[in-house]
């Protein structure tokens, strides 16, 4: 009985918290204060810091470059630098988004803290900015905008807004615990792209006919103020790293490949799309052109695009961003970076690095490589395992790590 009077008691907070933070959201996007006064803050110094740069010189970087921790994020996930160079939003798989602040612009953040606090937050992983300042956040099935949010973060409360209700970005039915950490960017179009993640390793047929609809394995573009729907990319399992070539505007993204082939096969993918609608091949290939068992017996679609470059299977390609800055030598100018967040579904661990692909001025790629390592042990033991490269405006780049829970920047030169 006592059990049971506590499983109640616990429900029935769960959805108190629920509906207080739906009402926070209400007032906030009337501009009117919730009450809430305080902000969760983390330290910068003391011992963790001093473990996590002990760890930083096991890093293996480039001549040239050099690595340092820029912050303590607990589970730090993707990364959003806003326009302005005041603040860096940073999302994760549990229930915070942090505000991370270099005040004195000396390259290492000075404070770290809570955004919104008010609002509950579920598995919001990824926030992405327009050119205009918006701060668009993606979770698991809600899109919400906070206009002005390097301005607004330096109070508990802030203007923020409903994209897409909760429950409306896919059917409720269809939320999970697996493959839900969304990522979104602004493309040059003005519209919103984001990727959903389906749940499965690989899906049952009948899913399909809903999956195909919902934009469900795929990327999804609607307008910043929510309208105009429309699936833009099809075949994907579980996508968590978007970016478009400022060059041409083609969209380029990463897929995490099926497990369960073996330690070598399937490759991982990083994708580059030149048109809407296009078919990547998911679920009847797991990744590359290795189809995949529970669909071999059936036709792919004839028009399926396959990767552009093809990386080690299982290495969970995850974050991903064009560099667009002039501090690093003219051979990364234009190219890709990419967090390796480490493989599980292997005898031997791979990944848990950054990698860089070359994009020739025709927008084909060359062969990825690494870039910085030495996140996993020769033991096997994961020391880091990194998530998202994003650029600062001094054209370093900031690596998220959430098992260690830190941003990192890369420089050169300085």
């Amino acid at each position: 009985m006592r059990n049971r009077t506590v499983l109640l008691a616990a429900l029935l907070a769960g959805a108190s918290f629920s509906a207080y933070a739906q009402d926070n959201l209400e007032k906030l996007s009337k501009f009117q204060t919730t009450g809430v006064a305080t902000f969760t803050t983390v330290d910068q110094g003391g011992k963790k810091a001093e473990a996590i740069q002990a760890i930083l010189q096991k890093i293996k970087l480039p001549e040239g470059f050099k690595i340092s921790l820029y912050a303590i994020v607990p589970d730090a996930r993707h990364i959003a630098v806003g326009p302005q160079g005041i603040v860096t939003f940073v999302g994760t798989r549990k229930t915070k988004v942090w505000a991370v602040t270099d005040r004195d612009k000396d390259r290492v953040a000075d404070e770290v803290k809570d955004f919104a606090p008010s609002i509950g937050f579920t598995i919001p992983n990824g926030p992405c900015f327009s050119p205009d300042g918006i701060l668009y956040l993606v979770e698991r099935n809600r899109v919400l905008s906070f206009p002005a949010a390097e301005f607004f973060y330096e109070s508990p409360d802030v203007a923020a807004f409903n994209v897409v209700k909760q429950g409306e970005l896919i059917p409720t039915e269809e939320e999970s615990y697996n493959h839900t950490a969304r990522v979104c960017r602004v493309g040059p179009d003005g519209k919103l792209y984001i990727a959903l993640g389906q749940p499965f390793n690989v899906p049952p047929p009948e899913k399909s006919d809903l999956y195909r609809e919902q934009g469900i394995g795929g990327i999804i573009r609607l307008g910043q103020d929510g309208t105009g729907r429309e699936v833009y990319t099809y075949g994907i399992r579980n996508s968590v790293g978007i970016d478009f070539n400022p060059a041409n505007g083609e969209l380029w993204f990463t897929d995490n490949q099926v497990d369960g082939m073996g330690d070598d096969i399937p490759p991982g993918e990083l994708n580059r799309q030149t048109a809407a609608g296009q078919h990547f091949g998911f679920p009847w290939y797991g990744g590359g052109s290795v189809r995949t068992n529970e669909y071999k017996d059936s036709d792919p679609p004839p028009d399926t695009v396959m990767p552009v470059v093809e990386t080690s299977a299982h290495a969970a390609d995850l974050g991903m961003t064009f560099y667009t800055g002039r501090q690093f030598p003219e051979k990364y100018r234009g190219g890709i970076f990419l967090a390796q967040h480490g493989s599980w579904n292997r005898t031997e661990p791979v990944g848990a690095r950054v990698m860089f692909a070359p994009v020739n001025p025709d927008g084909s790629a060359g062969t990825a490589e690494v870039f910085a390592e030495g996140w996993l042990a020769e033991s096997g033991e994961y020391l880091g395992r990194p998530v998202d490269v994003a650029q600062l405006r001094d054209g370093s780049i900031l690596v998220s790590d959430d098992l260690v829970g830190a941003l990192y920047r890369i420089s050169y030169g300085d």
